[in-house]
């Protein structure tokens, strides 16, 4: 083989390990399963200590605050399945009993310790039923001379 070629050869190789430890190193802390509360606790053992979003529904009075600390222990649910959840912080403006949420966090024997939450849309942002363009106007009502 020539000089140069060897040169090249050597080059692609050193870019190419660059790059791959990069994307290596940047992707594998920031990679987080998407998953519900029932793939998850069919078997809880083999999430524990991975980085998840979970997606579930607050189970009706399950809420507890401690109003000094803002913690927040609640209960979520989806298909059967529940997972005690803790959150530290300020929580969304629609998170109640039966409010659809993800949390952001880790699985452990003692529960889902969440870092960061989402509420999801409520339904009240659905469009009403017979008015499927969401105009504000109900289906088949007088336009009052349009």
């Amino acid at each position: 083989m020539s000089n140069k070629l060897v040169r090249v050869l050597l080059t692609v190789a050193l870019i190419g390990g660059s790059l791959g430890y990069l994307f290596y190193t940047t992707l594998s802390k920031d990679t987080e399963y998407y998953k519900h509360v029932d793939e998850v606790m069919n078997r809880p053992e083999s999430w524990y200590g991975k980085r998840l979003q979970l997606h579930g529904f607050v189970v009706d009075k399950s809420i507890l605050v401690n109003d000094k600390t803002l913690e927040y222990r609640f209960t979520l649910q989806n298909n059967g399945q529940v997972v005690t959840t803790a959150y530290r912080g300020v929580v969304p403006d629609t998170f109640k009993g039966g409010a659809e949420v993800v949390v952001t966090g880790r699985l452990d024997g003692g529960g889902f310790h969440a870092e960061s939450m989402t509420a999801k849309c409520p339904s009240k942002y659905d469009p009403k039923v017979g008015n499927p363009a969401g105009t504000g106007k109900a289906s088949g009502a007088s336009g009052g001379g349009e």
